[in-house]
């Protein structure tokens, strides 16, 4: 009898059976067998314990992984990286020690079902941390309050409802004061529910953002799961590039170098190994090597959760399109400000010499009845008016705008396979003028096969006419020499291969076409040192020794020429080994030729017997090549089309590649990055890159189409040269060594299916699906957000303009204005916040990819549209105040009547020009007008509202209902602005900016005073 029967017989004997009882004792016994359990567990340090499910049907392995039983109070793990305490570490017996206690191996990892995992988050939590609470909608509502403007109105309207009721009494003096506090608050609240709802949007993007796939190992499988769904005991395969995903433990690997700059500011790099360093914190970059770890604390139990945590999501550094506007919205602002002083100062002219009349003729102030009340609130309303015309003056709306078609795009683009990591990135690619984009993957469908084999020159048909020893050596460089994975399940599915897309088509020919066993080929030999695939050696190497013999054989893999050029012997179909001379290395690399000339990706295998004695380095001189094998990317089908478009649109597309300049050449022309037809130096290596000065770069630079074999030092130096020749460029890049030419470019856009997530952090989109389609895309979109703020400005300065004129003109001839408080801020609203939703919201149309990039310094305001707005501005200008004079006799109409019809007639105004502001240079405005539900909505809406403010909400916003003659004029007066949009458009204007041409002509004309 066991000890845990014995407690349990013990305890039945003593007294009777009582069920509840009985299930305590039993959880008591259970609790402190896994205690001891525990406790023997990590004294020896070697003792494994399989619990096997009977349900479980993930396979042998799966079922042999034991079960999870960590106690929910057990701390021994979730301060060991972070307080890194090492005789912890070591008394749990190391990585493998700790593995085991978490259920856990590098061979199975953990079971990784349903129960597991919700058992493992219940004990340890989940790898997530709390953020900080997003700003609510009442403190949207409460900034849109704190402009000193509106502020200054509701003060305004408080004084003036106290001199209402005061004059008329409770019942009819609360209307002017109550409805300017309406109207304040619906302005605030439309432009609250606006911000609240592109706040959620912008929080729900950066998420997506954070949202990182990581490779673990779960029965005994390789797989990828978010980093929100990583726990306690799971494996984590890591290689260079990658970030670790929560605090763990070395596990295995080799050569492990990872970037703590992050946690601790310093930027060396720091080794990994099981000995000296075994930590890894949570948010920590692997720089070189590859290795495996156990997790061992996630989310708030790592020093990372907790810091970020602490950190705030809102973004508030402008962008600089936001940064230009600031600056028109504050010229616009005082301009506003000055009519505003000069209307008060007429209106309380008038109004206090006797001049402003009620609509009877009499004066609205009576010197004989002079009293303090009179006096305060005729200067209370003057004054009211004078900031409302501020308020319609400043132009608000135009950060919303800018905010609002940032959310807009930043939302379609993710939905095109662009995630937008940077608001600036949407802005600034409307502005590139050069692409700088990688080959594989981008330009090619990155699906990897080999097609061709050579053993020596000769061209191998099949396997089994190759001799068994070559075939067991290149099975030990492909297996071996790799970060990919071989899984078979069981002996009928076909395996499952995890990698790179090179490493996937290596493993899958050496598997298929080799016969290759990896299982097998592990057991028989054991790696002792790695060095890691990298972009500036372009080749990867691995030393093995052999488990029966005890021999060392050094393993290289890589670019052909490269692992080539350190060759000094081949091996022909037969096993023989042969000197590699002059000519035997033409031969070979004219193989290496051929292949290049077809679009093949080359890779050479070669290998080494070493001495058995301790390396620290692989050596790679003196090598014997083993075999060449081609592999096969086919080009996108669309790429053509895509790099067509980009000419088109005056933007150069770049390709920057490691291969071959024969491969790069071909695929490049298959693309339709050159032709036949251009210069010589259109197609140059890296090398020659580098072996010039700058001078010489920046001379070329232009000409560049296609630079083979470059490093990412010669991506960046290219970078740095083409902006220094003014252009605007954006760059991709999937490494951790284009990270540097990622943060130099204007845009940096990271591949989000190959890419690291170093140089994912460095980028400003990621391109979800790789493609180069999609870059151009983005830049599509670009142009659409510069065009889209362009069109509201348009839109609002016409408003700005002719709300302007007609207050300040109205105020001085008659000493009224004739839009009211409530009436004024109502077209503030349709002109901010309606104007913004309708035009920052279109998406991008063909035409935008058929004219030149936007330059750097292109004005905001362009001619065509001060063409545009003067023309419209002037028009109601000159309609409005020919109803402001003659209206009541043309119409018949009275005072008040006559001043509904110039708001009625403003409004619809603004509602038809918003149709002519969708186009600023083509005369069809109306293209596409039906696939914009959004701007058909905002119409629809404000033609509704306005209707309402006319016709029923007469007391509150100061109108008197029309009739359907009155209301035929207005509409007719608001669509003849159709026609002058539409003929105004024939009008020719410059390119060049007025201002330049101003200038330019003060300075001929200086030029011949002087002489």
């Amino acid at each position: 009898m066991d000890y845990a029967e014995f407690l349990i017989s013990a305890g039945r004997r003593r007294e009777p059976w009582r069920p509840k009882k009985q299930w305590r004792k039993a959880m008591n016994v259970i609790r402190t067998c896994h205690r001891l359990a525990r406790l023997s567990l990590l004294t020896t340090g070697n003792v494994l314990i399989k619990i096997l499910d009977d349900g479980d049907d993930q396979g042998a392995a799966a079922a042999a992984a034991p079960a999870f039983t960590v106690a929910l109070d057990d701390e021994s793990f979730k301060g060991l990286v972070k307080d890194k305490r090492e005789d912890c570490f070591r008394g749990l017996g190391g990585g493998a020690g700790i593995a085991a206690a978490l259920a856990s191996g590098a061979e199975c990892g953990i079971r990784g079902d349903d129960a597991d995992l919700a058992h493992r988050k219940e004990a340890f939590g989940s790898n997530t941390y709390p953020k900080p609470r997003p700003k609510r909608f009442f403190r949207h509502v409460l900034d849109a309050l704190s402009d000193v403007f509106l502020i200054v109105l509701l003060v305004c309207a408080v004084v003036s409802l106290g001199f209402g009721i005061k004059q008329h009494g409770l019942k009819d003096g609360w209307y002017d004061g109550v409805s300017i506090f309406l109207a304040v608050f619906l302005v605030a609240a439309v432009s609250a529910v606006s911000n609240h709802s592109q706040g959620k949007r912008f929080d729900k993007l950066a998420r997506a953002s954070e949202d990182i796939a990581i490779t673990v190992v779960r029965a005994a499988r390789r797989q990828q799961v978010s980093i929100f769904d990583v726990v306690v005991g799971d494996v984590v395969v890591l290689k260079i590039g990658d970030v670790v995903p929560a605090d763990g433990v070395f596990l295995e690997g080799h050569a492990l170098q990872v970037d703590e700059s992050s946690m601790t500011g310093e930027p060396h790099p720091v080794e990994i190994d099981a000995n000296n360093n075994p930590f890894l914190a949570s948010g920590v970059k692997v720089v070189d090597g590859y290795g495996q770890i156990v997790v061992t604390a996630v989310g708030m139990d790592t020093a990372w959760g907790e810091m970020m945590s602490s950190f705030t999501r809102e973004n508030t550094d402008p962008t600089p399109l936001q940064e230009r506007l600031e600056g028109l919205t504050s010229s616009i602002g005082k301009i506003g400000i000055a009519v505003a002083v000069l209307v008060f100062a007429v209106l309380t002219t008038r109004h206090f010499t006797g001049s402003t009349k009620d609509e009877q003729g009499k004066p609205l102030f009576d010197k004989s009845n002079l009293t303090f009340n009179t006096v305060f609130s005729g200067l209370v309303r003057i004054f009211q008016q004078a900031v409302t015309i501020i308020v319609v003056a400043i132009p608000e709306g135009l950060p919303l705008a800018v905010t609002l078609t940032l959310a807009f795009s930043m939302k379609r683009m993710v939905k095109e396979n662009a995630l937008v990591r940077r608001l600036s990135a949407c802005e600034t690619m409307g502005s590139v003028t050069t692409i700088c984009t990688d080959k594989t993957g981008t330009l090619t469908l990155n699906q990897m096969k080999v097609t061709e084999f050579w053993v020596g020159t000769d061209k191998v048909q099949s396997a089994a006419a190759v001799h068994g020893a070559i075939v067991s050596l290149l099975c030990q460089g492909a297996g071996l020499n790799t970060t990919g994975s071989v899984y078979k399940p069981d002996n009928v599915s076909p395996p499952e291969i995890t990698g790179s897309p090179t490493e996937k088509a290596l493993l899958s020919w050496a598997v298929e076409k080799l016969g290759m066993d990896t299982d097998a080929l592990k057991k028989k030999c054991k790696v002792v040192h790695v060095e890691a695939f990298n972009s500036d050696k372009k080749r990867s190497g691995v030393m093995i020794r052999d488990a029966a013999t005890g021999a060392v054989t050094a393993h290289w893999k890589g670019a052909a020429e490269m692992v080539l050029a350190n060759c000094s012997m081949y091996v022909g179909e037969d096993g023989a080994t042969h000197e590699l001379g002059v000519e035997q290395s033409r031969n070979l690399e004219k193989v290496i030729n051929v292949m290049a000339a077809a679009s093949l990706r080359c890779i050479a295998f070669a290998y080494k017997h070493v001495d058995s004695g301790e390396q620290s380095k692989i050596d790679d001189e003196g090598l014997t090549l083993l075999a060449f094998v081609g592999l096969k990317d086919p080009c996108r089908p669309e790429v053509k089309g895509a790099i067509g478009a980009c000419t088109k649109a005056g933007v150069a597309v770049k390709m920057v590649t490691g291969d071959n300049v024969l491969t790069a050449r071909a695929i490049a022309k298959e693309c339709g990055i050159i032709t036949d037809n251009d210069p010589p130096r259109s197609v140059i290596e890296g090398h020659e890159f580098r072996a010039m000065s700058p001078e010489q770069q920046l001379s070329i630079v232009d000409d560049i189409r296609v630079m083979a074999r470059s490093l990412p030092l010669d991506k960046l130096v290219l970078v740095q040269r083409l902006k220094q020749k003014g252009h605007v460029v954006a760059v991709t890049g999937d490494g951790t060594n284009d990270a540097p030419a990622l943060k130099e470019a204007d845009v940096g856009l990271s591949m989000g299916v190959q890419g690291t997530e170093v140089a994912k952090e460095s980028s400003d989109i990621v391109i979800l699906n790789d493609n180069f389609d999609t870059v151009v895309t983005a830049t599509r979109w670009g142009r659409s957000v510069y065009n889209n703020i362009q069109k509201f400005i348009q839109f609002q300065l016409t408003v700005n303009v002719a709300a302007l004129v007609i207050n300040f003109v109205s105020a001085v001839t008659t000493g009224k204005m004739p839009l009211t408080t409530v009436q004024l801020l109502w077209v503030n609203l349709i002109m901010d916040t309606m104007g913004a939703l309708a035009l920052a919201t279109d998406t991008p149309t063909n035409g935008l990819m058929q004219r030149p990039p936007i330059g750097r310094t292109a004005p905001l305001i362009s001619n065509a549209m001060w063409r545009n707005l003067l023309a419209q501005a002037a028009y109601q200008v000159a309609v409005l105040l020919s109803i402001q004079y003659r209206g009541r006799d043309v119409f018949g109409t009275g005072e008040k009547s006559n001043g509904t019809m110039i708001f009625n007639a403003f409004v619809l105004c603004q509602v038809f020009n918003e149709f002519n502001a969708r186009e600023i240079e083509r005369r069809n405005v109306f293209s596409g007008v039906l696939r914009n539900r959004m701007f058909l909505g905002i119409i629809a809406v404000t033609v509704a509202l306005q209707v309402v403010m006319v016709e029923v909400l007469t007391r509150f916003a100061g109108t008197e209902r029309l009739g359907w003659v009155q209301w035929v004029a207005c509409l007719a007066i608001a669509a003849v602005s159709w026609p002058i949009g539409w003929a105004v458009k024939y009008i020719p204007v410059p390119d060049r900016p007025f201002h330049e041409i101003v200038m330019s002509i003060n300075g001929s004309t200086l030029f011949i005073f002087s002489r």
